[in-house]
């Protein structure tokens, strides 16, 4: 493929009433790298060209055209192209909330919180069905047809593909140590935080300290509390506040340092995505 039939780093975000809550994402990246990030949604991409290269709970995958690489809320993961021409995409956003009381609904009874087992879904139907909701979603003309298909869309990835998430095989003690971590990072985000405080707060010295929170979070503590800054941050942004005032409030060191960072996990500055 030549130069001129690479994709361009262009990214749409928008919102729609039929999926309250949700962001909305209609993009395509050639050289553009999103950094070790989680959502507090689920992620529901579709590949519509090119392949899509990301690390996930420790393993990597290559998500080719039709390709659904859905990623569980919450969960770390990474993003760039797997092709030198990059790829294309379609992502919905869908809060958890939505995505449980949909499971409700298709199942007839309470269910357990939906999970998707790691790893690339390859279903040409359930590609096309999601593809063909968000681009009704985004037209907008015809909401009756965009919400029944966005409906048949999700409940065939929940009929077909949702678990239950399995438990987790963690010692106790070092799941309160980690708590006892995040809780620290978490309290105020305007405080500065030392790794020696961290440790002395969970009873480790700093190295056991640093490396029991990576290995159980796969971030180092600053990045993880710059995560969770970033997330705290879409609220007041959703909101209309000015990017200024988010930046300060959330603890970031200057505008300059919040929008690194917000491009880095959503592929375009906060001004825009705000703008969405």
């Amino acid at each position: 493929m030549t130069a001129a039939h690479r994709f361009r780093n262009s990214a749409r975000y928008w919102r729609t009433p039929l999926l309250p809550g949700a962001d909305l994402l209609t993009a395509e990246y050639h050289d553009h790298e999103f950094a070790p990030h989680w959502h507090d949604a689920y992620t529901i991409p579709v590949i519509v060209a090119g392949a899509e290269g990301y690390r996930y709970r420790g393993s990597d995958y290559v998500a080719e055209a039709g390709g659904v690489p859905i990623i569980n809320p919450g969960e770390l993961h990474t993003g760039s192209k797997a092709v030198e021409a990059g790829w294309r995409y379609r992502v919905m956003y869908a809060p958890v909330q939505f995505i449980h009381e949909l499971a409700d609904e298709v199942a007839g009874k309470p269910q357990p919180l939906p999970w998707f087992t790691p790893g690339v879904i390859r279903d040409p139907d359930l590609a096309a069905r999601l593809a063909n909701a968000h681009r009704l979603l985004e037209d907008g003309a015809d909401a009756l047809a965009a919400e029944a298909a966005m409906l048949d869309a999700l409940s065939t990835l929940l009929v077909r593909y949702a678990q239950t998430q399995p438990e987790p095989s963690r010692v106790a003690a070092d799941d309160a140590r980690v708590a006892t971590m995040k809780e620290r990072l978490t309290g105020d985000l305007l405080e500065p935080v030392t790794l020696a405080e961290l440790a002395q707060a969970a009873g480790l010295s700093p190295f056991h300290a640093a490396r029991l929170f990576n290995r159980a979070t796969g971030l180092p503590p600053h990045a993880w509390r710059n995560q969770v800054r970033l997330q705290r941050a879409l609220a007041p942004l959703r909101a209309g506040v000015p990017v200024t005032d988010v930046a300060a409030a959330s603890g970031f060191t200057d505008q300059s340092h919040f929008t690194r960072h917000f491009r880095r996990m959503f592929g375009v500055p906060p001004g825009r995505w705000q703008g969405a």
